[in-house]
């Protein structure tokens, strides 16, 4: 009995000191863990933020929440090229040298897509089973365009611009790709038009993130931006395939004409229509596309011509960088306002939208034109970032509205590649266009009259009608 005591304080397998320091080991363990768990929560809780945001409403059901995640994706690898490319042709060469080799960069790359556009929607029309394996596709060739680029930066080999034509034509086939799946993952008692404003408003945060970064990286080296993008693209590749099976689905669907009359059907298009069921998409839709067309021409024109026109004469009391900076950031913020007004506004007219900020973009751009000057210059970026944003998604309603389900999905992607097109062109007419302000805005200010004098009684009649009238069948 007295051997099987334990003396106190003794150590033994089950003693006071042994238990002692398991307590202590497991204080310890447990503070490793609490630091752990503290500088793991900024990761893991802002995932955790994002996609509670992304799948908010259904969508995350549906699959939207993932198309959302796989655009800011997108996005963030795009912005990444933008800012090597930038360094590259534009920033790093006097401007008079700088504006030939932007020239030269819209002839090599601009030029040929204008031809290819045209193309992109009826190929992925024939591709309807196959559009996660398009968007995988898209991605990878851009990685792979990005390595290739990023030998081509150091040296300025003319490697750079078939590159860079992949690179804008793989992103544009994307773009197309994505207006043709949203309809096909819009939650319940989900408009389209705010799904559409939430796939962007996920692509403009992503962007606006990346940005930074990008240019931080390039302050490494000029190639750093490319394998940044590289690995988003890579990232983005996966994400395609995780994207709901039903969006390879074209069950019901058809190709769309972008046409409104039945001269149209019976005439140039009367031999290649065999068989029934291809239907017009309306004319409301079709003017509807006109004043996009415009906008759009708008935004590549002012792209490409106050990036040279603030480069040469910057704005008061600023460097051109900062200049640039500006105004590109004015877009961007009317551009996000315009994409969050226009989920506000879903339940309205949306020929009266498209008719209003049109004519509201034509009053800034002639102010901005009269009264030429910094602070006019910033407003008219952010109007026509807000009106561009709002538009497009109108159209999208519009086409949601009058076109049948049989033909949705190919108008989003035909119409996609029409307004591509109008910014290929504002693009390069911008770049030849002499470095006068006035000027350049009075040039503008004369295209959205164009657009909105030739699209806006169309628009207020359907508006007044109450919409188009049912599509025709040929």
């Amino acid at each position: 009995m007295a051997a099987a005591r334990t003396p106190p304080g003794a150590t033994g397998v089950g003693g006071i000191k042994s238990s002692g320091r398991g307590r202590g080991s497991g204080r310890f363990g447990g503070s490793v863990r609490a630091v752990g768990r503290a500088l793991h929560f900024p990761v893991t809780g802002t995932a955790r933020g994002i996609r509670k945001a992304t799948h908010a409403h259904g969508a995350g059901e549906s699959g939207l929440g993932k198309l959302i995640e796989l655009h800011a994706v997108n996005g963030a690898g795009d912005v990444m090229i933008t800012v090597a490319l930038a360094s590259t042709v534009f920033f790093s060469v006097p401007t008079d040298e700088a504006r030939g080799r932007v020239a030269l960069y819209l002839a090599i790359t601009m030029a040929p897509f204008t031809v290819l556009a045209p193309v992109i929607g009826p190929l992925l029309d024939r591709l309807p089973h196959g559009r996660r394996a398009a968007m995988a596709g898209s991605m990878l060739a851009r990685a792979l365009l990005a390595l290739i680029i990023s030998g081509a930066v150091s040296t300025g080999s003319l490697e750079l611009y078939p590159a860079a034509l992949g690179v804008l034509v793989a992103s544009k086939a994307y773009g197309v790709v994505r207006s043709a799946v949203v309809p096909r993952l819009l939650p319940p008692r989900f408009s389209l038009v705010k799904a559409n404003s939430r796939v962007t408003l996920g692509g403009l945060l992503a962007t606006g993130v990346a940005a930074p970064i990008g240019a931080g990286l390039h302050a490494i080296g000029p190639r750093w931006p490319l394998y940044g993008a590289f690995v988003i693209y890579i990232w983005g590749m996966f994400l395609s395939f995780s994207l709901a099976p039903k969006v390879d689905s074209a069950k019901g669907e058809d190709i769309a004409l972008l046409a409104s009359d039945e001269e149209h059907l019976h005439g140039p298009h009367r031999k290649p229509l065999k068989r029934p069921g291809l239907r017009t998409v309306g004319s409301a839709v079709t003017h509807a596309l006109g004043a996009n067309a415009a906008l759009r021409w708008l935004s590549g024109f002012l792209t490409f011509f106050l990036a040279f026109l603030l480069r040469e004469h910057p704005l008061t009391g600023s460097s051109a960088a900062v200049s640039l900076g500006v105004v590109a950031v004015a877009a961007g913020a009317g551009n996000a306002l315009g994409t969050a007004v226009g989920s506000w506004l879903k339940q309205r007219a949306p020929e009266i939208i498209i008719v209003t900020v049109l004519a509201i973009v034509l009053g800034a751009a002639i102010v901005a034109a009269i009264f030429f000057g910094a602070f006019l210059v910033a407003c008219l970026a952010a109007v026509a970032g807000f009106s561009q944003a709002l538009a497009k998604l109108s159209l999208d309603a519009l086409i949601q509205r009058d076109v049948p389900e049989l033909v949705r999905t190919s108008a989003f992607a035909r119409s996609e590649t029409m307004l591509q097109m109008a910014w290929v062109l504002g693009g390069a007419i911008g770049i030849v266009m002499p470095l006068n302000g006035t000027a350049g805005l009075c040039l503008a200010a004369a295209v959205l009259a164009l657009g909105l004098f030739g699209t806006a009684r169309g628009l207020l009649g359907s508006a007044r009608h109450g919409g188009a009238a049912k599509p025709r069948v040929a």
